[in-house]
């Protein structure tokens, strides 16, 4: 079956574009949802209108997302997890969770079915995609831990920022040492 897309269509096409497609995708999905129409003699002499509407709306959509995208992009989520020894979750990350974490973030709504990825089954770092227009899409990058490790390894960031702190204080003490010393062998004099 052709047809001609009236919007844009992810992993099909863009709006104006004629498209040969299985007869029950184009008949049960893409025309009842109003994405496309049959590409008939009549319907193929507005595609120029269609494409240069299409265009404007793309334009102004893809503008309004800018920021959003940009706050998207390169966003680090972390997910607390259960595993087993070899690093296989109970469960996984799947992408409703992601697009939720996303919403909690940067309080913008991110469906699940613009984040695109495959649910994530064990321990490490992965990226995912999310799909605001056919032309932002931004990546953001997902660690999973271990329940257990996640803690371990902020018990040692806190140590290194305890030893860092003993530094300073160590490199500062010295110099307020001096009259604190001074202070005592002054009153042994007076006694």
């Amino acid at each position: 079956m052709k047809v001609m897309l009236i919007k844009d269509v992810y992993k099909l096409g863009r709006a104006g574009d004629v498209k040969k497609v299985a007869d029950g995708y184009g008949r049960n999905f893409l025309i009842p949802q109003g994405l496309a129409v049959l590409a008939t003699a009549g319907a193929l002499k507005q595609v120029e209108r269609i494409k240069g509407q299409a265009e404007i709306r793309r334009s102004s959509l893809n503008s309004e997302l800018k920021g959003i995208s940009d706050q998207i992009n390169g966003l680090v989520l972390d997910f607390v997890v259960k595993a087993g020894e070899t690093g296989k979750l109970y469960g996984s990350i799947t992408p409703q969770d992601v697009a939720t974490a996303i919403t909690e973030k940067i309080r913008f709504e991110v469906k699940r079915q613009q984040v695109d990825m495959q649910p994530v089954r064990e321990i490490g770092e992965f990226p995912a995609h999310v799909r605001l227009t056919m032309d932002l899409v931004p990546e953001v990058k997902l660690v999973v831990h271990r329940e257990g490790e996640v803690a371990e390894e902020e018990v040692k960031e806190e140590k290194k920022k305890a030893k860092g702190k003993k530094a300073k204080a160590e490199a500062e003490t010295p110099a307020e040492e001096t009259p604190v010393a001074e202070a005592p062998t002054a009153e042994a004099a007076a006694e």
